[in-house]
This record gives C-alpha cells, sequence and structure tokens, in this order.
C-alpha cells in the first residue's frame, strides 16, 4: 500500500459503528447452530433411497458448520474485543470462510431448484443427472471451483501494519492481495448471476408445468412442488440480492476508485447489512431442510411423536397413583 493511500485510509475512517450489528450476529449464530446440529443429527440416519436433494442439501449444512466456525471471531472482530493476532487471522481465514458459505450456498440452492424440477419431468436424456452419483460428482467440482477461488484470499502474504485500533481487512493486503480480491468478488458476482437464472429458469418451467397440468389429478403434488421452489426463491432473493447489489460499489471504494469519504461510510453499511442478510441463510436453511429432505422430516416427526407418548404414559402413570 502506498503512503498516500495509507493517509487516505486513516482520514477516512469507516470501520466504525459495528457493534449494533453484532446483536444480530449473535442471534443467527445460536438460531443457526442449534438448527445445523439438529439437521447433522437428522441426516446421520441412514438413508439408502437418499436422492440428488438431499446431498446437496447436506453440502449446504456442512458450508452452514463452517460458518458457525467463523461467525465468533466476526463477532469479537466488530465489538472491538479481538487482540490484534486474532483481528489478522479474522482478515486472513474466517472472513474467507463467511464468503465460500455464501457461494456454496448459492449454488446449491441453484441445483435444489433445478433437482426439484427435474423430478417433475420423465426424461431418459434427464435421467443420468438425477442419480446420486453425478449429485456426489458436481458437489465435488462445486467444492474444488469454490475453494480455488477464495483459499488464494487466505494464502497470499499480508502487509504488516503497526497495531491500532481500528483497521479493515482491505488495509492487510499488498497489491497482488488487492487483485486478486477484486478478481474474486467479480467472479462470484457472476456466480451470483449464473446460479440466479439456473433459479428462475426453473421456477419459470415449474409454473408452466403446473398450468399444463391444471386439470389433471396430479395438480395438488404440482401444487406443493411450486409451493417449495418458491419458498427457495424467496429465501435466496431475501438473502442474496441486496448484497450483490451492493458488493460491485463497495469493491470500488475499497480500492479507492471511490474516493468520497461520505460515500465510503455510506457504502461499507450497506454492505455490513447486507452481509447481515447473507449470513442470516443459516437460520433459513433448516426450513429447507425440513421441506425438501423426507429424512428430516421424519426425524422430526418420530421425535415428537415419542415425546408426545412419553407425556401420555407419565399422565397416566400420574392418574393411576391418583386413583390408588
Amino acid at each position: 500500500m502506498t503512503a498516500e493511500s495509507n493517509s487516505s485510509h486513516m482520514s477516512c475512517d469507516v470501520y466504525k459503528d459495528l457493534e449494533p450489528f453484532t446483536y444480530f450476529y449473535y442471534l443467527i449464530f445460536l438460531v443457526g447452530f442449534f438448527g445445523s446440529c439438529f439437521a447433522l443429527w437428522a441426516f446421520t440416519r441412514k438413508d439408502n433411497n437418499q436422492k440428488c436433494t438431499s446431498i446437496y442439501l447436506i453440502n449446504l449444512l456442512v458450508a452452514d458448520f463452517l460458518l458457525t466456525l467463523a461467525l465468533p471471531f466476526k463477532i469479537a472482530v466488530d465489538l472491538g474485543v479481538a487482540p490484534w493476532r486474532l483481528k489478522i487471522f479474522h482478515c486472513q481465514v474466517t472472513a474467507c470462510i463467511i464468503y465460500i458459505n455464501m457461494y456454496i450456498s448459492i449454488i446449491f440452492l441453484g441445483f435444489v431448484s433445478m433437482d426439484r424440477y427435474l423430478q417433475t419431468v420423465e426424461s431418459a436424456k434427464l435421467y443420468q443427472i438425477q442419480k446420486r452419483g453425478f449429485a456426489k460428482m458436481i458437489s465435488t467440482v462445486v467444492w474444488a471451483l469454490v475453494l480455488s477461488i477464495m483459499v488464494p484470499n487466505m494464502l497470499i502474504p499480508i502487509n504488516d501494519i503497526p497495531e491500532r485500533e481500528i483497521v479493515g481487512c482491505i488495509d492487510f493486503k499488498q497489491k497482488i492481495g488487492r487483485d486478486w480480491h477484486v478478481l474474486t468478488n467479480f467472479i462470484s458476482i457472476a456466480i451470483f448471476f449464473n446460479c440466479s437464472c439456473i433459479i428462475l429458469i426453473s421456477n419459470c418451467l415449474m409454473i408452466k408445468s403446473l398450468y399444463k397440468n391444471k386439470d389433471c389429478e396430479e395438480f395438488e403434488n404440482f401444487k406443493e412442488a411450486l409451493v417449495k421452489i418458491l419458498l427457495v426463491t424467496a429465501g435466496y432473493i431475501v438473502c442474496f440480492l441486496p448484497y450483490h447489489i451492493v458488493r460491485i460499489p463497495y469493491t470500488l471504494s475499497q480500492n479507492d476508485v471511490i474516493t468520497d469519504c461520505n460515500l465510503k461510510q455510506t457504502l461499507f453499511h450497506a454492505k455490513e447489512t447486507t452481509l447481515l442478510l447473507s449470513v442470516s441463510n443459516l437460520c433459513f436453511d433448516p426450513i429447507l431442510y425440513y421441506f425438501f429432505s423426507k429424512t428430516f422430516r421424519s426425524k422430526i416427526a418420530k421425535t415428537f411423536s415419542i415425546k408426545k407418548e412419553v407425556r401420555s404414559v407419565n399422565s397416566g402413570i400420574a392418574v393411576c397413583e391418583t386413583a390408588l
């Protein structure tokens, strides 16, 4: 970083007033952690008839656990209680994990939407991509792709800057790190728009299928499928669209293409607000597990039915003891 650039960052302090965000992150962490733990417990049940959708949801769950590991570090840094070395670790590692979760989630939500549509189509040509083997192969490719984009942000050497109270992650990056950061942002935006197209196309084709079969006996099944895919679409839009609207101008402000201090501060807080929405997918995902995984639903039903039976037995015993 040049002296002029460093002076610019020091004179325009955008990394402040983050404490209010931490309360929401803490709430998301608690809800998401317990939801993910319950999902893990449900998915550990062996299912020999596991479909592509379940495999995609399990990958989504793995990404959610990575996010739960990263959030406490962000909370500590944003509260201003993290020591200097922890700030460096957050900027190099856990901040990248947050983005790994985001784009893994975006991609697999696209696959879930596509698979929901394919389940309504009886086609020999499409049969192969609905097999478990294909789902596992494409999942491996997705993880390799996202990690190859994000991990270099962890590995590229950083600047050794003097310790100070307020610092942004971009301040640690050398020129090569900044350049890769910008490239990563534009690749990530491309991933977002491609997955958005998949979800939009799947949704439109599902509506078309529903319209064609509106007079047949299977109408209710198609209607239920449409409700599910609309649920994915709504969650996708709320969680991820606002962030990607803000991301390009915010990236320009990080690299001093945008130099107005007030605008930089506005863009930073807009980025933090929309990032909070993106992270909230940690709370939204257990709802998806319930609607799209029979294993998850049956586990919940079994758990609560057992509890209900236990309460009934205990009540019966209490009544008998009272009568005696």
